[in-house]
């Protein structure tokens, strides 16, 4: 084979693999299947700057400001693309691990308030005494007879 004919048979391969591939419309179909969106979006911006009119009178020139607004519509195309099953698992793995992580902080949380109130009550304390004490002074006095 020569080196010409050997051009000619992948210039050939090469054209076939373009005439036999798959097109853009193909392609566009399969993502809106998928849930792909484009939409047209339309905004309005107004713009409001501030005009000098100069006026005459009595030979002295005066300057009369007015506010003059101008709309105008700006208009884009929004792709929307869905989420592929891997970044849906990612997202959904996220809010776990965020959850965990707040049950976890209110865990702590619980526990450093619960070993807070650890000091003794001093004044349940005295009252205790001094109801024992009463009970031993009037069960040593009046005892009754059986």
């Amino acid at each position: 084979m020569t080196s010409c004919t050997l051009k000619l048979l992948i210039k050939g391969l090469i054209l076939a693999l373009f005439v036999t591939s798959c097109s853009l419309n193909y392609h566009l179909r399969k993502a809106t299947k998928k849930g792909y969106r484009c939409d047209e979006v339309a905004d309005t911006i107004k713009i409001t700057s501030i005009d000098s009119i100069p006026y005459v009178l009595n030979d002295s020139i005066y300057f009369e400001r007015v506010l003059v607004q101008k709309d105008t519509i700006v208009r884009y195309k929004r792709s929307y693309v869905p989420k592929t099953r891997l970044q849906t698992r990612i997202e959904y793995k996220l809010k776990r691990d965020t959850l965990r992580m707040i049950q976890k902080i209110e865990v702590v949380k619980w526990k450093t308030e619960k070993n807070k109130n650890d000091k003794p009550n001093i004044l349940l304390l005295v009252l205790g005494f001094a109801v024992g004490i009463f009970t031993n002074y009037l069960l040593r006095h009046y005892k009754s007879p059986l």
